[in-house]
């Protein structure tokens, strides 16, 4: 495990912009691991469609089972959306980072939402404490650990940057190793959070898709994440085809499906790596 999450780490440490794309299930890893991916991030919300449940409505214990899932099915380093770490306090959320590490993964994530939608941030000193903690916990491990720290403000009707930098240049004191905040979607935004920091940023291109890869690192982005958007995709085709069989009792969608034979591939060679 220490290899993942030095590997996972050098990965931030070299020169360029690099993809960091979302599976939601084994499968769906598999692919995305055979198209030379080099490392791979579980998406909170893609991993409670496919158990059939809303976004934060996954068990601690079955959010654990699809990670060791997501870590078994590829040879890459594994990051973990944790959300908001199973806890509120920073005993709980340094137990999440001690027991993500125990079950393979080479990194997570924790946010400073609360999980209540009538208050949803923490407190600033409560979400730097709790960064911090984490923090403490992944150097404490044998192995290598990336820590990423996500500010939510923009996803909770906040849209006050001042705060967003201020909030991330904490967390990068308190030892965060990635910053994140979702809902960034304006290019001079993502450079003023950028510049505003020195630990490597995330953005998420499902709320900032009219980028590309080349256009995030002029910003001085280091690594794109998915998101919830490639789950969106496949079950959005899905449901397309639903309609479709039950509305008008065709069966079109057929035609853009892709060739048993070419899917049946991805699961029986050995992903490379």
């Amino acid at each position: 495990m220490t290899g993942k999450g030095r590997i996972f780490r050098q990965l931030h440490e070299r020169p360029g912009t690099f993809i960091l794309p979302n599976p939601w299930d084994a499968g769906s890893a598999r692919i995305l691991a055979a198209h030379g991916f080099e490392a791979l991030a579980t998406t909170s919300s893609g991993m409670a469609f496919s158990l059939g449940l809303p976004e934060g409505g996954v068990s601690r214990q079955a959010t654990f089972e699809h990670c060791r899932q997501i870590v078994a099915a590829t040879p890459l380093p594994v990051s973990a959306d944790l959300e908001r770490g199973f806890g509120d306090s920073p005993e709980a959320v340094a137990a999440t980072v001690r027991d993500a590490a125990a079950i393979g993964l080479a990194g997570c994530s924790i946010e400073d939402h609360t999980g209540s939608p009538d208050n949803p941030i923490y407190d600033f000193a409560l979400a730097v404490e709790r960064i911090a903690a984490a923090a403490e916990a992944a150097r404490g491990l044998a192995s290598d650990f990336v820590l990423t720290a996500r500010c939510e403000n923009l996803l909770w009707d906040r849209p006050n940057l001042d705060d967003v930098v201020k909030r991330l240049q904490a967390f990068e004191q308190a030892g965060a190793d990635v910053l994140f905040a979702p809902g960034l979607r304006d290019p001079a935004a993502i450079g003023t959070v950028c510049g505003a920091v020195s630990r490597p940023v995330n953005i998420v291109m499902e709320l900032s898709c009219s980028f590309t890869r080349a256009q995030a690192e002029a910003a001085g982005v280091k690594r794109i994440s998915t998101g919830s958007k490639l789950a969106c995709l496949a079950y959005g085709a899905l449901v397309k085809a639903t309609r479709e069989m039950a509305e008008q009792g065709s069966f079109g969608f057929t035609a853009q499906a892709m060739g048993f034979a070419e899917l049946s591939a991805y699961f029986t060679t050995p992903p490379a790596g």
